[in-house]
């Protein structure tokens, strides 16, 4: 019989959402803390930019059993994924297992010899501690600003010009006859830049390093999840595990793939007008595709096309007053900077002696599914396999996770195993596809079927595929089959 547990789960966005439903249905206590006053992780309204929608379609940024309201646009706005998010906890109750406005500070094994650990809370400057047998670290990529700074920004300051963090832009009346300069070359960067725009901004810069490839909502009027969220399409880019027969069928076939790459850099360059912009990627679109890839901003081509954006390639050297020098040598007038520069990685509440264990040097993390590593027991990661569909990749690890923490997976890893696979994993990364560094090397795309295939496997899942080969390959992630696919593992429950 498996052991009823005290799951702690440590933020309340997508990811958090998942693990309280999958550890709560199997039986655990769960207790949940999330330390803003509301669900929704980057949804939440509060971080919300104004115009934030999603990158993926909605059928693939959904749970298995709540497809998003039929009236949501293809591609929802941020306060619709928002109330999405609260229509889902409210379907299974998950508000009653979560503390709010509650911040985990820190977390150590327990002084009692038992497995677990103690965490160090804090709610309204009142701090306590609470033993947990299990924790599921939910907080994802975007929990802490990478905040930045430059030479002169306080005399930028002091002279009446704002700076502020991406997320921090929320009041798009500041750009009303200013001058705006955004740094960063995310999606959020351009969504930002088109927003202020739209809102009256007297110039607009985008600042940024280097040119990425930015795939359209349509590419050549089809919709791009039907490009890139196809099994057919993902054999084409050089995934992990590969063995000998795989190999060889990569070399035969790779001609047909390098056109086929080429064919869709062509049509790119010709439907976006890149090489008019100075926009064309030095980088291989097969080498770059990863969850760093941006889709385009509606309007930000149109923009540039009429000069109301203008994108130049470097970074900020310093303030002078209201004016920035730029590394290229540009002075550029500027009365409002934002700095469209992501996320830092990192557990800050994690000891520093797991964290080494976690973390190499180069930034890239030891985790196996990109769940758990075995030298930090008796905790995993929900979130941290950051997708195309990252509704969906959430949940299935959820899943994976609380049956590798009770035991119940078909396929037990050893800690031997695990380390063997993270092992050949951070090699794949490293040597044969640099690309999948990106996020410390947690990122799943282009490779969601792969990674959906290992974890229901793991699981015991009798049925991994949808029974039509067709649409197996050509179509993109259901939401809904995997659903399904879940239902046919194993079934048990604690206490």
């Amino acid at each position: 019989m498996v052991e009823r547990k005290i799951v702690a789960v440590i933020g309340g966005g997508i990811s958090g959402l998942a693990a309280a439903k999958a550890f709560d249905e199997k039986g655990h206590r769960v207790l949940g803390y999330e330390r803003s006053a509301d669900f929704g992780g980057v949804w939440e309204l509060s971080r919300s930019y104004p115009d934030v929608q999603t990158q993926s379609p909605k059928e693939l940024y959904c749970y298995t059993d709540l497809p998003m309201p039929a009236e949501y646009p293809q591609w929802p706005k941020g306060p619709q994924v928002h109330a999405y998010l609260h229509a889902y906890a409210a379907k299974h109750g998950l508000a009653r297992l979560f503390r709010l406005n509650t911040e985990v500070k820190s977390m150590d094994r327990r002084a009692d010899g038992k497995p677990g650990w103690t965490l160090t809370l804090d709610a309204g400057g009142q701090e306590w501690t609470q033993d947990v047998d299990f924790v599921a670290i939910c907080t994802g990529q975007f929990s802490e600003k990478n905040i930045i700074s430059h030479p002169g920004q306080d005399s930028f300051v002091a002279a009446g010009g704002k700076i502020m963090h991406s997320s921090d832009y929320t009041d798009p009346s500041i750009c009303q006859g200013a001058s705006v300069v955004v740094l960063g070359g995310s999606k959020s960067a351009t969504d930002i830049a088109v927003n202020a725009v739209k809102n009256g901004a007297k110039q607009v810069t985008l600042v940024y390093r280097e040119n990425v490839w930015r795939i359209p909502y349509y590419v050549g009027g089809i919709n791009f999840k039907n490009l890139l969220y196809m099994r057919a399409q993902e054999m084409q880019f050089n995934g992990w595990g590969r063995g000998p027969g795989k190999k060889l069928v990569e070399a035969i076939t790779k001609p047909l793939v390098w056109a086929n790459f080429r064919g869709l850099e062509t049509l790119l360059k010709l439907q976006l007008g890149l090489k008019k912009h100075n926009m064309v990627p030095t980088i291989p679109i097969e080498k770059d595709v990863s969850c760093s890839v941006p889709i385009v901003t509606p309007g930000l081509f149109e923009a540039l096309n009429a000069g109301k954006i203008k994108p130049v390639i470097g970074t900020y050297d310093h303030y002078d007053g209201k004016k920035l020098t730029l590394t290229t040598g540009d002075v550029i007038d500027c009365d409002v900077s934002v700095l469209a520069v992501g996320w830092k990685l990192g557990i800050p509440y994690l000891p520093q002696a797991y964290r080494d264990k976690l973390i190499e040097s180069d930034g890239q993390y030891r985790v196996y599914r990109l769940a758990v590593n075995p030298d930090l027991p008796d905790m995993g990661f929900v979130g941290f396999n950051s997708s195309f569909c990252t509704v969906l990749s959430a949940e299935m690890v959820a899943n994976w996770l609380v049956r590798y923490a009770d035991g119940q997976l078909a396929n037990q890893p050893t800690s031997q195993q695990m380390g063997q696979n993270i092992d050949q994993m951070l090699h794949w990364k490293r040597n044969e596809r640099p690309a999948a560094q990106i996020y410390g090397g947690l990122c799943s795309a282009p490779f969601h079927f792969h990674h959906f295939d290992e974890l229901l496997q793991d699981m015991g899942a009798r049925q991994w595929k949808r029974s039509n080969p067709l649409a197996e390959t050509f179509s993109p992630p259901d939401a809904a089959a995997y659903g399904r696919f879940l239902a046919t593992t194993p079934q048990y429950h604690a206490g």
